[in-house]
């Protein structure tokens, strides 16, 4: 599952025309999917194929991450299904500026009236509505950026505190969470996959390999009780919802996730750069 989820994303990065493909990819990404408790005050309340999360608190709520365009209904609706009010979200948060994560963020501001938190070298994507040198990836609805966040920055919002790890390479802005004092320690990890990115000598982002290899040694000093991503599939979402339910009430608790999910990219990572260096410097 996890090769096909990694295929698909390859897929959406190659520079290509919008194929029958690419929108049956958006349909089975967007299918709608139960809202839940993962732990705590965190909740599921993302789609099928692309996650978002709730975490709540007396002071407001913090909604991470904003799907497709297209998916923003089905979150709002997850909220509200769990019995949570749209205007008490506060904060909106993304994990990097794809289409398949920012896309939902101007409807859910506009719902919510919540502040649009990101990184610096998030705010130019997400206020034009693109992948700034990425053409081949599809625009989104443009959003303001309220609030400039940077690595190490802490989030909080009454008893809430997030960490932002900065954690480039997959884009230049990407940015994790890591939910610190509310319990159990939370990893909202953003995406680690190499996805069709160059590492050699890339013109757009020529510190693409650097970036990643900061990010992994940036996760790796961390420590968290429970892993998530913001593709379900990588960190079976499915599969634990279905032990949970099942009676098997810390389904997603598992303090070596996190290290185990840095070392499976980072081999991955080191894959990729050596066939692209290899493929670079064939004749």
């Amino acid at each position: 599952m996890r090769l096909i989820l990694w295929l698909a994303l390859a897929a959406l990065a190659i520079p290509t025309r919008a194929t029958a493909q690419d929108a049956q990819q958006r349909i089975e990404w967007n299918r709608p999917f139960a809202p839940f408790n993962i732990v705590d005050n965190v909740h599921y309340v993302g789609t099928k194929g692309l996650s978002a999360f709730l975490i709540t608190g007396p002071n407001g709520h913090i909604l991470i991450d904003g799907g497709l365009p297209e998916s923003a209904p089905l979150i709002a609706a997850n909220v509200k299904a769990l019995g949570f009010r749209l205007q008490d979200v506060k904060y909106l948060l993304i994990n990097h500026t794809h289409f398949d994560h920012a896309g939902g963020l101007a409807e859910l501001k506009r719902l919510t009236g919540a502040k649009v938190i990101a990184t610096a070298a998030q705010q130019a994507d997400l206020e034009s509505g693109k992948t700034i040198g990425r053409p081949s990836l599809a625009p989104f609805p443009p959003v303001r950026v309220d609030r400039i966040v940077h690595n190490g920055d802490l989030l909080v919002l009454g008893p809430i505190t997030l960490l932002a790890i900065a954690s480039p390479g997959h884009t230049r802005g990407g940015v994790s969470w890591l939910l610190v004092n509310t319990g159990l320690r939370v990893m909202f990890a953003t995406s680690l996959t190499v996805a069709g990115q160059n590492l050699v000598n890339d013109p757009v982002y020529p510190r693409a390999a650097a970036d990643f290899r900061k990010t992994f040694a940036r996760l790796r000093a961390q420590k968290a009780d429970v892993f998530v991503n913001f593709h379900p599939d990588f960190f079976n979402l499915a599969e634990k919802r279905a032990a949970q339910r099942g009676g098997k009430a810390n389904a997603f608790i598992d303090p070596g996730e996190l290290q185990r999910q840095i070392d499976s990219a980072e081999v991955a990572f080191q894959q990729e750069l050596a066939r692209q260096e290899t493929t670079r410097k064939a004749p």
